[in-house]
C-alpha cells in the first residue's frame, strides 16, 4: 500500500456537465442552476485541481446521464487499482459502465462491486488506515459489505459507518484534512466515527462547507462559507476558494466531481 498522504495526489478524471445536468438529481429542489453557470464552476475546479499539481484527464460528457458531472460516485481510485461500483439512484446505474472502459486502460487492476448491492462514491471516505463507507439512501449494507471485500483484494481494509438520517451522503458531511484532522458537521460531530481524530466543525449555516477537498497543499472550499474560511486560514491550512452556488443547486461537494489518485 502507499505510503503517501490520503490528500496526495497527482493525477484526477473528471467529465465535462452536458447540458441536461441542469436536470440532476436534488435533495432540496432550489430552482434549476444555469448551465452557463454550472460549466464555468466547473472549468475553475479543474483549473483548481492543476494549479494544485494534479494532471487532468477529462471525460466528454453524457447527455443521457445528467448527473455523470459525479465521476466520484461510479467508481472509486486508488494506486493499487479501481473498483466500479453500482450507484444508488436508478437514473445513475449505467454510469459505472460508462467510466469503466477508461479506467481499465488507466490502472492495472480493476474490480467490478458485485450485484445486486449498490454503493456511492459519496459515500467513501479514504483514511491513512481504513476506508470509511457510510450507510445511507444510496449505498445500502449489501454494497457496504461487497466493497469491503473488493478493498481486500486491493490490500486495504473497509469499515461501515452510518451516514446522518437525512443526509445524501457520508461525505457531505465530512472531509479530511490531512491525516489526524477530519472537517465535519455537528451531526457528525462527537459520533464516535472519527474517534481518533482531531475534529473541526463547521460553522452553522455552513454545513455544505464540511464536503471541503484537500488536494496536496490546498484545502478547496466553496467561496459560499467565508467563516469556514477564515476558520481553517486561522489553523494555518491553505484555502483556495471556488464559486460552487449553481453546482450546489444539484447538491455537488467539491469531492464528488473528481476522481483522484496518486499513480
Amino acid at each position: 500500500m502507499t505510503t503517501a498522504p490520503v490528500h496526495s495526489f497527482n493525477s484526477a478524471i473528471v467529465r465535462v456537465p452536458g447540458s441536461s445536468v441542469v436536470k440532476g438529481l436534488r435533495a432540496d429542489d432550489r430552482g434549476d442552476p444555469s448551465f452557463e453557470g454550472i460549466r464555468a464552476e466547473h472549468e475553475a475546479y479543474i483549473a483548481a485541481l492543476r494549479d494544485a499539481g494534479v494532471e487532468v484527464t477529462v471525460l466528454p460528457a453524457l447527455e443521457g446521464f445528467p448527473d455523470s458531472i459525479f465521476v466520484e460516485d461510479p467508481a472509486l481510485v486508488f494506486p493499487e487499482g479501481a473498483i466500479i461500483l453500482h450507484p444508488g439512484a436508478e437514473t445513475r446505474a449505467g454510469e459505472a459502465g460508462e467510466i469503466a472502459p477508461t479506467l481499465r486502460e488507466m490502472f492495472p487492476t480493476v474490480i467490478d462491486l458485485p450485484r445486486p448491492g449498490h454503493a456511492d462514491g459519496g459515500d467513501v471516505l479514504n483514511t491513512s488506515d481504513k476506508v470509511m463507507i457510510g450507510l445511507s439512501a444510496r449505498t445500502d449494507r449489501e454494497g457496504a459489505e461487497g466493497l469491503i471485500a473488493c478493498l481486500e483484494k486491493l490490500d486495504r481494509k473497509g469499515q461501515i459507518v452510518e451516514t446522518p438520517k437525512g443526509v445524501l451522503h457520508f461525505k457531505t458531511d465530512c472531509s479530511l484534512l490531512d491525516e489526524e484532522t477530519a472537517l465535519v458537521t455537528h451531526r457528525l460531530a462527537g459520533s464516535g466515527i472519527f474517534d481518533g481524530f482531531r475534529e473541526i466543525v463547521v460553522p452553522d449555516g455552513e454545513e455544505p462547507a464540511a464536503n471541503a477537498l484537500r488536494v496536496n497543499d490546498v484545502v478547496l472550499l466553496g467561496r459560499d462559507f467565508p467563516r469556514t474560511a477564515e476558520m481553517l486560514d486561522g489553523l494555518g491550512y491553505k484555502v483556495v476558494t471556488l464559486k460552487t452556488t449553481e453546482i450546489g443547486k444539484i447538491d455537488a461537494g467539491l469531492s464528488c466531481m473528481s476522481l483522484r489518485w496518486r499513480q
